[in-house]
């Protein structure tokens, strides 16, 4: 009897230890988690790593347990991020505290050694479950691992990480090949995202298994629909088990959407748009609601008054204001008017600093605006003809005619001119503004046949969307009829295998005659001097295959700043103006006006 009473009570005990200790794992918090994707080292505005990193000290006074959390392309876009290749850009997130970060594709644009010292030099693990390895063309194991747990606040917060098959074509594809030419890494996509697919829902099953109770995707994979069938959206339709993904790549500003998975269960998609214009803000409650906010910042302004105290007035009437700080808006946080971590600020300070004083000098000037974009903020240069684009082609045409060398035409992708507008003093400094990457130079004899298809390759997404290998384009005009199905032929990385299998887009293709001073019909059969950079013409970047045979005349001549620098130091007075650009002085029939952002009329759409 005494011995069941012992075994009742002991039994009791534990039912009850069971239930205290159910209790304690249920107990749950908020979890803040702050996001970034698309900074591309734009870190001389008003919201910077100083900022992040002070607003995540606050938070946790306000919700315990902050997260801080990266979607890709963070380490470059501007001098600041390429003067080193990442490695200041990396030491100001170490600092600023981030916890987890995926890889964009442009962080595969210093090379793949380049991408493992991002790896290397980071704090805080990176995440893909798609970036792998291959040996004799078979996959192997992952390069990271595909997921992160962390286990705060009573949860157990599951990140995914996914990095956009895209990679191969908007980085370089050499650089995910061996010396022979090989693959040696890979990025799962396939033909309609099915090993896309595979690889996340994979991850997803395998965090679940390891305890996660909530998997958030932590990707860089877009909505632009040039970027199908890889989509964020086309993603999660396909797969189930996420409840939220921090997206990438397209540069978008979604604060909250809705998107069914494959279940009919929503997962909330967000993306903070791009160049640290804003920070994201995800609230995951203590009852597993997840909630969206952006972090903003809005101008605080002053009227400006003359000596006497009298308010200033503009030709129309109104009062002059002038900016005089920043105040952060935002409904999920609320802290300090505008925080900021002392030791992260001065590690940028110095960086921006040193980096002015070696390519501050002032080379030009112009009074006209230099831009990709129109009144409405729309990007132009992806997908149709800009005067930055225009001027850019047109720096390495001079660089080669001031070399005495041979030269019909120069071509200049889209994705490779980054600058918003440009007007007054030009330094080296501006010139990296728009080219940002350190590509090189280089001229080719090439077919006419493939000036056409890379012209076609480059117009493929013409009226329905951006691409990074829209030509801007010097010497050469021509049209694109946009009602005509792109049907040029690509492999399952996006690299062109061969020209359309239908009617080509472009149309009536004419290139300048220097020696005529007219526009003459391209002969596909006859042989041209093609200007570019080294990622075009040889590195196989934006997907461009079809130079297989073309014939290298000189090769790696000059940085692409300094492409730009020497133009514009041609100038008279390094002045730029509309028309009075050496080119045209010496090639008077020439279509040349830097006049507008839709450039000189060289591209026409239909």
């Amino acid at each position: 009897m005494m011995k069941k009473l012992i075994a009742l009570v002991l039994s009791l005990a534990m039912v009850f230890s069971l239930v205290a200790c159910g209790g304690a794992e249920t107990a749950k918090e908020d979890v803040a988690i702050l996001y970034t994707n698309d900074v591309h080292t734009y870190i001389d505005g008003p919201l910077s790593y100083d900022v992040i990193g002070a607003i995540k000290a606050e938070l946790a006074t306000q919700y315990k347990n902050v997260l801080l959390v990266d979607a890709g392309d963070h380490a470059q876009g501007t001098v600041y991020g390429s003067m080193d290749f990442g490695k200041t850009i990396i030491e100001l997130m170490n600092a600023s505290g981030y916890d987890l970060a995926t890889l964009g594709n442009h962080e595969f644009d210093y090379s793949m050694v380049g991408t493992m010292d991002l790896i290397k030099w980071a704090e805080f693990p990176y995440v893909s479950a798609n970036f792998y390895k291959l040996e004799n063309g078979e996959r192997t194991e992952n390069v990271l691992d595909s997921y992160k747990i962390f286990e705060i606040g009573g949860h157990k917060l599951a990140f995914v990480g996914i990095t956009t098959p895209e990679s191969f074509t908007k980085s370089t594809p050499a650089y995910f090949q061996n010396e022979d030419g090989e693959y040696i890494y890979g990025i799962s996509g396939g033909e309609n995202g099915e090993d896309l697919q595979a690889d996340v829902q994979k991850a997803i099953d395998d965090a679940k298994k390891a305890g996660a109770t909530t998997v958030i995707g932590l990707g860089h994979l877009g909505d632009d629909p040039a970027s199908q069938p890889w989509t964020s959206e086309e993603t999660i339709a396909e797969i189930s088990g996420l409840s939220a993904f921090i997206d990438g790549h397209s540069h978008s500003t979604v604060e909250g959407k809705q998107v069914a998975d494959k279940d009919g269960n929503n997962v909330l998609l967000t993306q903070t748009g791009e160049y640290f214009d804003r920070i994201g803000l995800m609230v995951v409650g203590a009852d597993g609601t997840i909630k969206t906010d952006f972090i903003e910042y809005e101008e605080i302004l002053e009227t400006v008054k003359d000596e006497e105290g009298n308010v200033v007035v503009d030709d129309d009437g109104e009062e002059v204001t002038e900016v005089v700080g920043y105040k952060l808006v935002s409904e999920l946080y609320s802290g300090a008017e505008w925080p900021v971590l002392e030791d992260v600020k001065s590690l940028k300070e110095g960086w921006i600093e040193k980096i002015n004083d070696e390519l501050g000098a002032i080379i030009g000037k112009t009074a006209l605006t230099l831009d990709n974009y129109d009144a409405e903020g729309t990007r132009l240069v992806r997908k149709e003809e800009t005067n930055t684009g225009d001027f850019a082609a047109d720096a390495l045409y001079y660089l080669f005619d001031d070399m005495d060398l041979d030269i019909d035409v120069a071509i200049m992708n889209g994705g490779g001119v980054r600058n918003k507008a440009i007007t007054g003093d030009i330094s080296f400094l501006t010139c990296k503004e728009i080219h940002t990457f350190g590509n090189v130079a280089c001229l080719q004899t090439v077919t006419g046949q493939q000036v056409l298809d890379a012209l076609e390759w480059g117009a493929q997404n013409v009226g329905t969307g951006e691409s990074g290998g829209f030509l801007q384009v010097a010497g050469v005009t021509y049209t694109i009829d946009s009602s005509i199905p792109t049907s040029v032929q690509k492999d399952d990385k996006g690299v062109w295998t061969g020209g359309p299998t239908g009617e080509y887009r472009v149309k009536d293709v004419k290139v300048y005659n220097r020696e005529t001073n007219q526009y003459e019909d391209l002969d596909l059969n006859a042989q041209y001097n093609m200007a570019g950079n080294s990622y075009t013409l040889r590195s196989l970047g934006d997907g461009f295959n079809m130079f297989d045979g073309a014939i290298n005349v000189v090769d790696y001549v000059m940085v692409d700043y300094m492409v730009l620098a020497n133009y514009i130091m041609a100038f008279e007075n390094g002045e730029i103006g509309a028309t009075n650009s050496p080119l045209l002085a010496a090639y008077p029939n020439m279509l040349l006006d830097y006049g507008t952002v839709n450039g000189s009329g060289r591209i026409v759409v239909k």
